[in-house]
């Protein structure tokens, strides 16, 4: 390699637009500028190698492929030392990007003729070192016609790390959308295989992200958006200033209607303001009609400058991936995510130590991996493990659904540090979910999944006052039965594992399956469920809220807990009647320490009578009800009977 930079130039869709290419070049006009040392044709595209001999300065060409711009395209020359680029680079960039690209025009038209041979006899024409032409095999065989040759060729991409950095940019504007995709879902690939996210346009003067939200806010239709998604966006929407909503006839209130409970935020910071829009933006995008919409007006390179502006929030990154997650649903709009650079978003966001961060990364990348994945994950279902591709076949499910207040995953974090034993704790590393440090490690063949559904004590604490019409058992029920099956859940053999209400909610969903036809396989695969104080006979804690009316106001799911209540007694007669003709296996946890509610309430939440099923094991532990679920460490009972329940039920299919 010489001091000039090695760069591998793609020539694709080229246009004489923007060139003003009035006669052909000839050879001599090439060696005036560059030295072709290669070339290969890829895909229906000619790859040309240059190598820069006369510029005097060490420049490195940035070839990167930049959607946007239809009618051109660029080459931008960068020198070696940042603080010659202003002196330079304009220079540079006036005096050589004219007859580079004309250059490439020309030794396009004549190797395109020279090199259409098959894969060996293009490839034994070429001057190139062996590893050069081994990369060029890899990809090649990314398009092969076979998936087993393609998934092959893309693991040994990713398996190559002695590579030239110019490789690693050669191979991602060569890569197709399949291929990035595929990277992306490979453990700790090498970054420089994806091309960085297009340069943005600039904004317009006077016009900020906050208005580029609520204008994509406003634009978007209003048909199968159910109240909450009305709030969420009128919530958004409020925020705009009297001239906005002035020019906007009234749309800044959603249709010209707004929502009696939609506050003004004047006063609210711009990334409070931004987080309102991204959590309407979150609702639309569950509304497969408007993902499109969402994609045409330009959501993609919105989401794309927030998520760049935003880099010290993680909270409005997730939700912007969680956006993206969405719009993967639908196939439609894959090639726009891809284009609009989220492909190595997402794969540096895999990477993150942040467990939440890596796990809607990983939910979006799946939804966009046609290629080795048939499950689609909706909204709130997400994948502890495999994240990524995987040999290891898959041969059961495990799957976690939290209760009251909990969430897909802090609810099932290690317990934390009390102090006292942060010493003799200190040579582990603390995992924010056990499923997927502990569980994914210690039985590999398994999927582990995590539902997460808005579950709250309080009316008052509801994220959308329209919720709480939608907060009965029934109603999740049935919206997360149709998330499971569209992930697949109930084609291998499934473990339930349930913390306090989520217990009860599993119970309702296999009797709910029990009445579908749709769901009995997922009946029919069920194998047993793991229980964590869970409230079979109800909890003091639900009288308690209703007596404490100040503190806690009771909400439907709250309701639904009371002790004895004739709908909890209906819900358990009828579970018992199906796990003993189905003969589930069931381990059921009970706590024995009081939990502190507030500062008015200290309660043994769940006692152990309320958590006794009926039928399986009930073990007693010295912990109280937020932490049943939350094992102490690796070596602690909870986590080793919880382990051992699992391998004892999936046994005669692990080990197949």
């Amino acid at each position: 390699m010489s001091a000039a930079a090695l760069r591998m130039i793609r020539c694709r869709k080229l246009s004489t637009t923007g060139s003003g290419v009035k006669r052909p070049l000839q050879w001599k006009d090439i060696k005036k500028i560059a030295k072709v040392t290669g070339a290969v044709v890829f895909g229906g595209c000619v790859f040309i190698t240059y190598e820069v001999v006369a510029l005097g300065k060490a420049v490195t060409i940035d070839t990167q492929a930049i959607e946007q711009e239809k009618y051109k395209s660029y080459i931008y020359l960068r020198t070696s030392s940042s603080n010659q680029t202003e002196n330079i680079a304009a220079g540079l960039t006036q005096k050589t990007r004219k007859e580079l690209h004309r250059a490439a025009r020309r030794f396009l038209e004549i190797s395109s003729r020279m090199l259409r041979g098959p894969l060996d006899e293009h490839f034994s024409h070429l001057d190139a070192d062996p590893h050069e032409v081994a990369m060029w095999v890899l990809l090649k065989r990314t398009c092969s016609a076979s998936k087993a040759l393609r998934l092959h060729a893309v693991q040994e991409l990713a398996d190559n790390h002695h590579w030239h950095d110019y490789q690693y940019r050669t191979a991602a504007q060569a890569i197709d959308q399949r291929t990035a995709v595929g990277l992306g879902r490979t453990p700790q690939v090498d970054l420089r295989f994806f091309r960085p996210p297009p340069t943005l346009p600039e904004m317009q003067d006077g016009f900020s992200v906050e208005d580029g939200l609520r204008q994509l806010l406003a634009s978007l239709p209003q048909s199968e958006v159910d109240k909450c998604v009305q709030y969420f966006t009128s919530l958004a929407l409020r925020e705009s200033s009297q001239s906005l909503a002035a020019q906007r006839g009234g749309l800044w209130c959603f249709g010209g209607n707004g929502l009696p409970y939609a506050q003004s935020l004047t006063t609210v910071p711009y990334e409070k303001v931004e987080s309102f829009c991204l959590q309407a933006l979150v609702q639309h995008s569950k509304v497969q009609s408007h993902c499109d919409h969402i994609v045409a007006n330009g959501g993609l390179l919105l989401l794309q400058r927030i998520y760049q502006l935003r880099r010290d929030s993680l909270k409005i990154q997730r939700n912007i991936v969680r956006i993206i997650g969405n719009l993967a649903l639908n196939e439609s709009v894959h090639q726009a995510i891809v284009q609009s650079g989220w492909v190595s978003v997402l794969a540096e966001m895999m990477q993150s130590p942040h467990l939440m961060q890596a796990s809607h990364a990983a939910r979006a990348l799946a939804n966009l991996d046609r290629e080795t994945v048939e499950e689609k994950y909706q909204d709130g279902v997400y994948i502890l493990h495999p994240q990524t591709r995987s040999d290891q076949p898959i041969k059961a499910d495990v799957l976690f659904v939290h209760g009251l207040l909990g969430a897909a995953f802090k609810t099932w974090r290690q317990k934390d540090c009390d102090g006292t034993k942060e010493e003799s704790r200190s040579k582990e590393v603390y995992t924010e979910c056990w499923p997927k440090s502990w569980l994914a490690a210690d039985c590999p063949n398994l999927r582990v999944l995590s539902v997460e559904y808005d579950s709250h004590l309080s009316d008052w604490k509801a994220k959308c006052p329209a919720e709480n019409q939608r907060q009965s058992l029934a109603y999740r029920s049935h919206e997360l039965l149709h998330k499971l099956k569209q992930a697949g859940v109930g084609e291998r053999p499934v473990i339930w594992v349930a913390h306090s209400m989520g217990g009860l909610l599993v119970k309702k969903m296999l009797l709910d399956a029990a009445e579908d036809p749709e769901m009995h396989r997922l009946l029919q695969n069920t194998k047993g469920m793991l229980f964590y104080s869970v409230p079979h006979h109800g909890t003091y804690m639900a009288e308690y809220s209703v007596n404490v009316r100040y503190l806690l106001f009771p909400s439907i799911e709250v309701r639904e807990l009371c002790k004895d209540s004739p709908a909890l007694c209906d819900l358990n007669e009828n579970f018992l009647n199906l796990a003993k003709e189905r003969e589930y296996k069931v381990l059921s946890f009970a706590e024995t320490l009081p939990t502190t509610i507030g500062p008015m309430i200290k309660i043994i939440v769940v006692p152990a009578q309320s958590a006794n099923l009926g039928i399986g094991d009930l073990v007693e532990v010295d912990v109280d009800h937020l932490n049943v679920c939350k094992p102490e460490t690796k070596e602690s009972f909870l986590y080793k009977r919880s382990l051992q329940f699992i391998r004892e039920t999936l046994q005669n299919h692990l080990s197949h």
